[in-house]
């Protein structure tokens, strides 16, 4: 690797973590002409654990980015999603709306956090890769951050980047956000991702199909239903992502191996549909999914939190993306309107204001997400919910927009006005 003079190691922003969230706050700051630095531990095209599928959220972001979004540059459309459940399946269309479109998205994340990432480049963004971020740099007096030590290249050679604000995007473990005193909540839900991918020959299924049922029939002694949905995402490329999403509301969530109830919930599929080990293309993965806000302030003494390293998760679905992405444009939107102001006091009135602005966005949301998860973390609940709310077309559509959070925010339908006053009353928290 060659040689970086000191003025390259020095920026506006410093941005940790290029993932969905990372690359899309540098995106938006450097198109605003900030000097950004975004900094990642490995080196694209790499693999995250995810289920590949992308609401119309997602997508509204990925527009916004100016990402080609075709089928011809690769992407894969879903029209809305299947759900199966208590003997009923059930195909919704993603609703029609002025503030979303009317698709989701399909893409392999090693693939879709490159491009975010090369996206943000163009726009002016200055990425490292192979930087593996450690310590924050902080000013003695004030104890605000202002940099921060890496590791760079293969050869971890110790470089210090300096910036007057840097953002914690390096997800749900978040270490820099840790070294500054961040921990997460423990009263807010957390839940479990692991998937794999088989071939077969729904690869090219233009719904994303969710399973609201989810038993656990391995051994002896009666079946039990988990806090949790299971999911098949047609890739579009010959395979299918198949998986499992879990709640912590259950007594059996620490005990239970998640990789051996996702073969056996494959092992009860179909056999024409090809989930068997045998046609398993890569092994089952797991990843946490940190939900609700569960890791505050989101600003604290020059440091900002996006994505999963904040909590962003939606505790209704266990989307992550979309709110990676938006929390992002917020975060940069913030930042620059900090940067122009005249005073250090100013500057921090603006970013201070950061929190609230997350808090109007999405904290009624969540906080109906925190009890729609301690409901349904209720084996009877979840049974009656299931095998009754179902048969209800209508009720499911409604259901549909609440868990997808798809609503108008003005001049939508009384089931946009609904979710739109209930997020509104909550506390927003």
């Amino acid at each position: 690797m060659t040689e970086t003079t000191p003025s390259e190691h020095t920026a506006d922003v410093i941005v940790v973590g290029a993932g969905p969230a990372g690359s899309t706050t540098a995106y938006h700051l450097a198109r605003s002409g900030l000097d950004v630095l975004l900094l990642e531990k490995t080196a694209f095209p790499r693999e995250k654990v995810c289920g590949d599928g992308l609401t119309p959220r997602a997508t509204r972001q990925l527009v916004a980015m100016g990402i080609d979004v075709s089928e011809e540059a690769g992407w894969l459309r879903n029209k809305g999603l299947r759900i199966i459940g208590g003997g009923v399946r059930l195909q919704l269309d993603w609703p029609e709306l002025a503030s979303y479109p009317d698709y989701g998205l399909v893409r392999k994340r090693d693939d879709f956090d490159e491009q975010l990432a090369r996206q943000a480049q163009k726009a002016g963004a200055r990425l490292y890769e192979r930087c593996n971020v450690g310590a924050p740099v902080l000013d003695e007096r004030t104890g605000r951050i202002t940099g921060v030590h890496a590791r760079l290249g293969d050869e971890k050679r110790e470089v210090t980047f300096r910036a007057p604000l840097v953002v914690a995007a390096d997800g749900n473990s978040s270490r820099i956000s840790l070294a500054m005193g961040l921990h997460r909540r423990e009263d807010r839900p957390m839940g479990v991702a692991v998937r794999t991918y088989f071939t077969s020959p729904r690869h090219d299924d233009d719904y994303l199909e969710s399973w609201l049922e989810l038993w656990d029939r391995r051994g002896p002694g009666e079946d039990r239903l988990l806090p949790g949905y299971g999911w098949i995402f047609g890739m579009g490329d010959g395979t299918s992502n198949v998986g499992l999403g879990v709640l912590n509301t259950s007594a059996s969530f620490k005990e239970l191996d998640w990789r051996e109830v996702l073969k056996a919930w494959c092992a009860s599929m179909p056999e024409e549909w090809g989930y068997v080990p045998g046609n398993m293309t890569g092994p089952i993965r797991g990843a946490a999914l940190p939900m609700a806000f569960n890791r505050q302030p989101h600003y604290t003494r020059g440091l900002l939190l996006v994505g999963d390293a904040g909590g962003l998760v939606n505790p209704f679905n266990g989307e992550g993306i979309a709110y990676a992405m938006e929390s992002g444009q917020i975060a940069a939107d913030v930042i620059v309107q900090a940067h122009a102001r005249a005073t250090p006091a100013q500057r921090e009135l603006a970013l201070r204001g950061y929190p609230e602005v997350l808090k109007d966005t999405y904290g009624g949301y969540y906080t109906l997400g925190r009890a729609f998860v301690k409901l349904i973390g209720n084996p009877k609940v979840m049974k009656i919910a299931t095998q009754r709310g179902l048969t209800h077309p209508v009720l499911m559509r409604f259901t549909l927009k609440m868990l997808a959070n798809l609503t108008d925010p003005t001049g939508g339908d009384a089931m946009d006005r609904i979710i739109n006053g209930l997020s509104k009353v909550a506390p927003r928290s």
